[in-house]
């Protein structure tokens, strides 16, 4: 497991340049709410802490995530420096997961070709609820706090680029 020593939230702060002059888009799926509202908060709290304004914090909702690529890149649009696709898939009796893990990731890897704003895929894939958990604030940290940091990363890169 990937994640089995490592926590999701930690990062060396001197590292990650002030945020304060960038817009962040975060698109949040509804489904699965109970682990995607932990992500946002992670990924919110994050961006705040290392000076990004809420002014410049746009959050727009999606019904699944399947529907994160439509919105990530309608955020595109809004002259954000990054955008965070939030959502969280959990394994269940039919191919029904493998297909929207498939979509989601291609869809948001060509978002990245194609388009000049990063987008950030921090859509959970966790084979049941308590994956799902321990990566949404709970044993493993918080997979919303590493996007964000990706997020401010890919932002400075794009601005030095």
């Amino acid at each position: 497991m990937a994640t089995a020593n490592k926590n999701l939230s930690d990062y060396d702060k001197e590292t990650i340049p002030n945020a304060n002059r960038f817009r962040f888009g975060i698109v949040v799926s509804e489904w699965n709410d109970n682990i995607t509202e932990g992500l946002f908060q992670g990924a919110y709290d994050a961006l705040i802490e290392n000076g990004a304004l809420p002014a410049n914090i746009i959050r727009w909702n999606v019904p699944g995530s399947f529907e994160l690529v439509y919105g990530s890149k309608k955020m595109q649009e809004q002259m954000v420096n990054a955008v965070i696709a939030i959502g969280s898939v959990i394994k269940g009796e039919t191919k029904h997961f493998d297909f929207v893990c498939e979509a989601v990731s291609q869809g948001i890897k060509d978002l990245n070709v194609i388009r000049e704003t990063p987008v950030i895929f921090c859509v959970l894939t966790d084979d049941n609820m308590q994956q799902a958990i321990e990566r949404s604030g709970g044993k493993h940290g918080n997979k919303g706090t590493e996007a964000a940091i990706a997020a401010i990363k890919m932002a400075e890169l794009r601005k030095n680029s």
